[in-house]
């Protein structure tokens, strides 16, 4: 029993506490470590509140901690999330090598809103088991049933908006996930034995007006915001998205909303803060987890730098922008059609072809951004456009089907372009499109898919910066996993060689200057 009267459980055998390493756990929650924040959670017995290793209250006792590898174990085991470093702000992490494959797929697919989209029985049809087996599968990995996963992630969602909006608490309910007021009123105070109202503090967080909220994503530093807002906004139209005095803006379509955010880092902490229309709260929870794939707030730059920085080829990028991250997508059809567009030609040229897919195929929207103004296309009109129509936009024969072909397979929904989906059974299913090759399926894998082995390892750019063969980048390559796609931003984000010029001498009266070859950039 905690101090409070209240019951913390003994089920941390079942929960797999025992796989974390507690002495290594305490050192870092008195270290208050960063690198460690989101990788684990502690719960404290005598206060019966769950923390991240970072929370600035004053350190427990060895005796008094127990430690869970996510927010809803601890939830399970009977705690409550700390008021003070509130763990729902915590950078995500990815389950570890040791997890099942598909519980590991399962559990991507609900961080991202698989169950609200479809229910259990859609999420387990679609990874090829009965609900019964999927629920078993993550009750033996993660210690806690689906249906937890999802309510610890409603509620912790929740817990934000009412600290940090001034969002009404019906509005917080349903844009939590809840299908009522009542069912979020009754969870909250059974798990968090408090009033939703009482975490409401002041005003708020000062919103960007009627028409957006404010929501803060955690990171664990350093973050190179600058090449990751520049890479994503220098491969679309302005008038979709942009970078724009170290704001990143773009519109935003999920399902049958739209709308737009703006991002930007916070001064003096390492949280990254997105302004979201208000049009996309009904599908906040489904948002909220592509944000953090876009942005990829869930990297560990502290490992990945452990093994990047011992390679000559990758060290020179990541030290002229640590943090380097794998920008995202916020839809995998948008990403996949960028790619086949961008096959055997200039980033300009493939922003180019875009913009006049999103003319033809996007909505028009109004935003509060001057120019921003069109939304992406989607699959289905591309699916139902006759390829004169596709060639007319500047394509050839041959890259117009491949296109039409990709739109009518992820319209008719057998492309999972999300992250859990299976690498392998979507690199198959790309393979099956004629015109789609192995650069366009790695491409997808690192970005849509998030795999961070990703490796495009026959592209141009990483062939002639290496300045190595396909077959000796891949051997290269080696040392880097299980960080390859991080390896090719190094690669891609590697400074250009300085020109070495001779020294100026005249001959016959006329000045004669020598250079070394022009770098590969």
């Amino acid at each position: 029993m905690s101090e409070n009267g209240q019951q913390c459980p003994e089920r941390g055998a079942r929960l797999r506490a025992m796989e974390l390493d507690p002495k290594q756990c305490y050192a870092a929650i008195r270290a208050r470590d960063a690198r460690f924040d989101g990788t684990f959670f502690v719960g404290v017995s005598t206060t019966g509140v769950y923390c991240r290793p970072v929370c600035r209250v004053r350190t427990p006792g060895r005796d008094r901690c127990s430690y869970y590898n996510s927010a809803a174990g601890a939830e399970a085991a009977g705690y409550r999330p700390c008021l003070r470093c509130r763990p729902e702000l915590a950078p995500g992490t990815a389950p570890s090598d040791a997890v099942r494959r598909v519980a590991r797929q399962a559990v991507a697919r609900i961080e991202s809103g698989g169950l609200e989209e479809g229910g259990l029985e859609s999420l387990a049809a679609e990874l090829g088991l009965s609900s019964r087996q999927l629920r078993r599968n993550i009750e033996h990995e993660y210690g806690v049933a689906p249906v937890e996963l999802a309510q610890t992630r409603r509620l912790l969602l929740a817990k934000q908006l009412i600290t940090d909006t001034r969002l009404s608490m019906t509005d917080i309910a349903f844009a939590s996930g809840f299908a009522s007021v009542r069912r979020f009123n009754h969870l909250f105070r059974t798990r968090y034995r408090l009033q939703p109202s009482a975490l409401r503090r002041g005003q708020g967080t000062a919103q960007a007006g009627s028409d957006a909220i404010v929501l803060k994503l955690a990171y664990r530093p350093p973050l190179a915001w600058g090449p990751l807002a520049r890479f994503l906004a220098s491969r679309a139209p302005h008038n979709l998205e942009r970078f724009d005095g170290g704001r990143y803006l773009r519109t935003v379509r999920v399902g049958d909303k739209a709308g737009w955010i703006e991002a930007r880092p916070a001064e003096g902490a390492n949280v990254l803060l997105v302004q979201v229309s208000a049009s996309l709260l009904p599908v906040l929870t489904r948002l909220l987890p592509r944000l953090r794939a876009l942005f990829d707030l869930d990297a560990d730059p502290a490992a990945i730098a452990a093994q990047l920085a011992k390679h000559a080829l990758t060290r020179r990028g990541w030290r002229a922008a640590p943090g380097l991250r794998v920008p995202g997508v916020l839809d995998g059809f948008e990403l996949a059609l960028r790619a086949v567009l961008g096959q055997q030609v200039s980033v300009r040229a493939a922003t180019t072809l875009y913009g006049r897919f999103a003319e033809r195929f996007g909505d028009a929207i109004e935003t509060p951004h001057a120019g921003l103004e069109r939304l992406p296309p989607q699959a289905e009109p591309i699916a139902n456009a006759d390829v004169k129509e596709l060639i007319s936009l500047g394509l050839t024969g041959r890259r117009a089907e491949t296109v039409r072909q990709l739109a009518i397979e992820a319209a008719a929904g057998r492309l999972h372009l999300e992250p859990g989906a299976d690498p392998a059974q979507v690199g198959a299913a790309l393979r099956a499109i004629p015109g789609i090759g192995p650069w366009t399926v790695q491409y997808i894998a690192m970005r849509a898919l998030r795999d961070p082995d990703a490796f495009p390892h026959s592209d141009l750019v990483l062939l002639k910066t290496s300045e190595l063969g396909e077959r000796a980048l891949l051997e290269a390559a080696e040392a880097w996993r299980p960080w390859r796609a991080y390896a090719a931003l190094c690669i891609w984000n590697t400074p250009a060689k300085p020109q070495v010029t001779a020294p100026k001498t005249r001959t016959r009266g006329a000045r004669a200057l020598m250079t070394s070859p022009t770098p590969a950039s």
